[in-house]
């Protein structure tokens, strides 16, 4: 019997174990369906949208991906303490700081990868600031792009109220029982939004935990943003950025980290229409650090990456950027530096390229 007839027989008996990677293959290709042509109809619609619609939908998109799955796992911890399927199996396996890391690195991951080729994929603010004073990102688009980014926290705020609504009514009945509020942490209300233990009443010092953080994952963005980086590829950027921002959540979650603007501030809006205003005054208004910090932060952060990390030879040399004075300033630089004048060099190096090859014409003639 031939190869093709053994491998026949394999996939009839269900025995392809001697030559899985030959079946798989030729079933894929045999059952690939070709793309459906793109009509002008498509074209034209697509082409009528407004640039600027696309892109606020999809800042809205990213960070609804990125805030969603982040606090439907605070929600799942949080509400263990009221589900009584965990008396009986224990409260941690409904999770911990850890899968709650996990599921935001993974949110900013997907986030990235579903809509940063549309928007550039900011979904924070104080990334789009900067990005404005940085990268000559159009100043008149930051007010919609910051819109659309706690548009987006707001929109996934109220979906994780409408999924969890039996749950979150029993934990809140609890709370006011127990505590008379809802919003501390711990609280039902933390689950959209956080805030300070019980403890933490120097609110310096918890501005100076959230302006840390958020400095040290904003510098880790800008990082991974540089194209003369070789040590990120595009592949890598979004889980690098997520486990950044996971490592933060792992080793400051507990003691009340924000680190967006837009996360907070449109999941803290959910928390005031579902809680009260409490959800902004509570902890001597603690609110207006987890919210505005990270403009700051992030501004610093990026500054400091740009004035002593940043090397912008390496990003003109590698192609991705060029002098503002064309190849006459680069020049001019280069020749500041090294002390030679590149040019003049430039220039010898091919009058004596010229005289070498009139030398060997002569020779062969």
């Amino acid at each position: 019997m031939s190869s093709n007839s053994n491998d026949l027989v394999r996939q009839h008996t269900h025995d392809i174990e001697l030559g899985v990677s030959d079946v798989l293959q030729r079933h894929i290709t045999r059952h690939v369906v070709p793309a459906k042509p793109v009509s002008q109809r498509r074209l034209d619609f697509e082409h009528k949208r407004p640039r600027i619609l696309r892109e606020m939908m999809a800042e809205a998109t990213g960070v609804f991906f990125y805030v969603f799955p982040g606090i439907a796992s605070v929600a799942s911890f949080t509400l263990a303490t009221t589900n009584p399927v965990a008396a009986e199996i224990g409260v941690p396996i409904f999770g911990s700081l850890f899968q709650i890391g996990w599921a935001f690195a993974i949110g900013i991951a997907f986030a990235i990868i579903t809509c940063a080729p549309v928007s550039g994929g900011h979904f924070n603010p104080a990334i789009t600031i900067c990005f404005a004073i940085w990268e000559g990102f159009p100043w008149k688009k930051v007010p919609h792009y910051i819109f659309s980014q706690i548009f987006g926290a707001f929109m996934a705020g109220m979906m994780l109220m409408a999924c969890y609504w039996p749950e979150i009514q029993a934990a809140k009945a609890i709370d006011i029982s127990q505590h008379g509020t809802t919003v501390y942490n711990g609280g039902v209300a933390s689950i959209l939004c956080v805030f300070p233990n019980a403890d933490q009443t120097n609110q310096g010092y918890l501005f100076f935990m959230e302006f840390f953080v958020d400095s040290y994952i904003g510098i880790v963005i800008w990082a991974c943003l540089d194209r003369a980086n070789p040590f990120v590829s595009p592949q890598s950027v979004p889980f690098t950025i997520g486990i950044a921002y996971a490592v933060m959540v792992w080793g400051f979650a507990g003691n009340t980290i924000s680190t967006n603007l837009a996360r907070d501030l449109g999941t803290r809006i959910v928390a005031a229409i579902f809680f009260g205003k409490e959800a902004f005054t509570a902890s001597n208004s603690y609110s207006w650090i987890s919210i505005l910090v990270n403009i700051p932060a992030t501004i610093f952060a990026t500054g400091y990456y740009e004035f002593l990390i940043r090397d912008s030879l390496q990003k003109i040399q590698q192609g991705h950027a060029e002098h503002k004075e064309g190849e006459e300033g680069l020049h001019r630089h280069i020749s500041r530096v090294t002390g030679v004048d590149v040019a003049n060099q430039a220039w010898d190096s091919n009058r004596g390229a010229m005289n070498s090859a009139e030398g060997v014409r002569e020779k062969q003639f």
